[in-house]
């Protein structure tokens, strides 16, 4: 729920312009005015709760879910250009097979897990880009890094361990999830979803302060990830394997805390391996 703090700075800011500008011009009707631009500014803006699938986890979300995706759309393709002009995409024909033959059945596995998922429009892309290792924007929009993959040398149980992760942050919302929290923090009618988009790769402070949402989403999206691939058919030794390769590669630990350290999410792989097989 959008706490009232947040849609009473927005109201009163909203009514101070608008008598402002009917102050200029006699004509107009305030009450008209204000209805339609709250019409406008409003439209991406709900009041909604929700629960993560399985884990039954509580979010409290202010955007709504079609105005999230059709911006992950927007700026998915806006990359995907970006990599096509710079010959970076889909070079990798091999590994471009290999990922759409593997989410064929997570996409399945997802619907499952999540039903209005169904009416997902579901793009997967590679990249050579060395900066990519994989990523899946809200609505379904994925990138899997083909050097990534190459580097840690994946199994197909492997990849599709590493995809459904990406998947689950998806299926989950978290994205959504998060421009909401980024709204709370900092609840000033001026904060539209585009600028919050703009700020989340920009502003620092922000992303600190959002370093613990992100650290429980990560921790999320890896048991979501383990089953959806579980849902899939991949064997559980495979998803162990992947969390092990992961851990071998991690650079040194990060300062903020954004994603659990890769011992835990090992342990993790490996109770809930362990339940898969009783």
């Amino acid at each position: 729920m959008i706490p009232k703090t947040v849609i009473s700075i927005f109201l009163d800011t909203t009514v101070k312009k608008i008598s402002c500008l009917s102050s200029r011009f006699t004509h107009i009707d305030l009450a008209l005015v204000l209805t339609v631009f709250l019409s406008l500014n409003l439209a991406v803006i709900c009041n909604a709760r929700a629960e993560v699938p399985e884990t039954g986890r509580r979010q409290e979300l202010a955007f709504s879910s079609d105005a999230v995706n059709l911006r992950a759309e927007s700026r998915y393709h806006e990359i995907l250009a970006d990599y096509a002009k710079k010959k970076i995409l889909d070079d990798d024909k091999l590994t471009l097979q290999r990922v759409k033959r593997i989410t064929s059945s997570l996409y399945m596995a997802a619907v499952v897990l999540s039903p209005k998922t169904v009416n997902w429009h579901w793009e997967i892309h590679t990249t050579s880009d060395p900066g990519v290792e994989a990523y899946c924007m809200a609505g379904g929009k994925l990138l899997v890094g083909s050097k990534f993959v190459n580097a840690l040398r994946l199994s197909d149980g492997e990849l599709a361990t590493l995809i459904g992760h990406e998947m689950a942050h998806a299926v989950a919302e978290h994205h959504r999830e998060t421009f909401s929290e980024a709204l709370l923090i900092n609840p000033h009618p001026s904060n539209t979803l585009d600028r919050i988009m703009v700020r989340m790769d920009m502003d620092l402070s922000l992303q600190l302060k959002l370093s613990n949402l992100s650290n429980l989403q990560e921790a999320e999206a890896d048991r979501l990830g383990m089953l959806l691939a579980k849902k899939a058919g991949w064997a559980s030794a495979d998803m162990v394997s992947f969390f092990k390769k992961l851990s071998k590669a991690e650079a040194a630990p990060s300062l903020n805390n954004s994603h659990p350290s890769s011992s835990s999410r090992l342990d993790m792989a490996r109770q809930l391996a362990a339940t898969f097989s009783r």
